[in-house]
């Protein structure tokens, strides 16, 4: 089958490998949709932490958001899957740690993460092998797009839940990405009142230097840069939240005392494996579209384009462009 792999920084290949058989316990999945991120761009540029803590190596086949078809099961698996629309679970616990035992999969020390950690292939080809206990079925009102905008989904729905967003609150998201973006459309479905911010102003996004001067009592920072995780604790409200989920390339640094005498309480959010399931539910019932952040969908042969910062033409405003592996090399849609 055809894969996509990252041969070291900035080296990128499609490649025929040997497709995947299911052992016991795993599903093999025909790849319907896989959405690009900036972690894959960490990757493509080598700035990626895991690659410095050993986590990863090179050669590797990124593709962490995902939804498809089951077209295979392993022993032990329930034959009623093979057939059935799904996406999963990034996050692969060993399932025997107390963490594991304890409901913490996502940081499990021994974890694999699809496409990111551990060497576990990802899902930018033509199938994917995956544990059939990480499987979440996807309905009929959650098509491909939405699918594979489940795992970003549960990301940014954990940092609303953080929020403790409510009809009555106000919430700004810094970072206009589509984590950024899902977890204020996961608040306002929450009745919160949400501001957006960003480098630079746009459609429903405030600059910094534009933005209004209002009590915050929770704020999200979702960008990559390492002075605003400081500059969304000094904006807070006293008593108020900040929910961490961006990660930057370099250290950033909060005042602990500041965070002491305004009483903020701060959170950080890694995975979404927690906020699947409620993101499918808020994709089905319509409380939250995601399509429109995707602006364009690929060929596998593109990816690489892309992680480079190609956008294709005729591409939409939204920030996610889609990879389709059964699309031909040539066009895009």
């Amino acid at each position: 089958m055809r894969a996509f792999a990252l041969l070291g920084p900035r080296e990128a290949v499609v490649r025929e490998v040997e497709p995947p058989v299911a052992g016991p316990g795993q599903v093999v999945v025909d790849v319907e949709r896989v959405g690009l991120c900036g972690t894959d761009v960490e990757f493509y540029t080598g700035e990626m932490a895991y690659l410095k803590q050993g986590h990863a190596s090179y050669p590797i086949r990124l593709g962490h958001e995902w939804c498809g078809t089951v077209a295979s099961v392993g022993d032990g698996v329930d034959a009623a899957w093979r057939g059935r629309r799904v996406t999963g679970d990034t996050m692969l616990g060993c399932g025997r740690c107390a963490r594991c035992l304890g409901g913490r999969h996502h940081v499990c020390e021994d974890r694999f993460e699809i496409g990111i950690r551990g060497g576990w292939p990802g899902a930018l080809a033509e199938q994917l092998l995956v544990p059939a206990t990480a499987l979440l079925a996807l309905p009929d009102e959650v098509g491909p797009t939405a699918g594979a905008l489940v795992e970003p989904g549960g990301n940014a729905l954990r940092a609303a839940m953080a929020t403790g967003a409510r009809p009555g609150m106000r919430v700004l998201v810094w970072g206009p990405g589509t984590i950024g973006r899902l977890a204020a459309a996961f608040a306002r479905a929450a009745g919160a009142e949400v501001h957006l911010a960003g480098l630079t102003a746009g459609e429903g996004v405030w600059s910094a230097e534009e933005l209004p001067d209002l009590p915050y009592e929770a704020i999200i920072d979702a960008t990559n840069a390492a002075t605003v995780p400081k500059a969304a604790l000094d904006l807070v409200e006293p008593g108020g939240r900040v929910v961490y989920i961006g990660l930057a390339a370099t250290p950033s640094a909060i005042d602990t005392r500041r965070l002491v005498l305004k009483d903020v309480t701060a959170v950080g959010v890694l995975g979404g494996s927690q906020g699947l399931r409620g993101a499918v539910e808020h994709y089905r019932s319509g409380a939250v579209d995601p399509e429109p952040l995707v602006a364009a969908t690929v060929p596998l042969e593109r990816a690489g384009d892309v992680l480079a910062g190609w956008r294709p033409p005729g591409a939409g405003p939204g920030p996610k462009i889609h990879v389709n592996p059964a699309l031909p090399p040539g066009p895009t849609v």
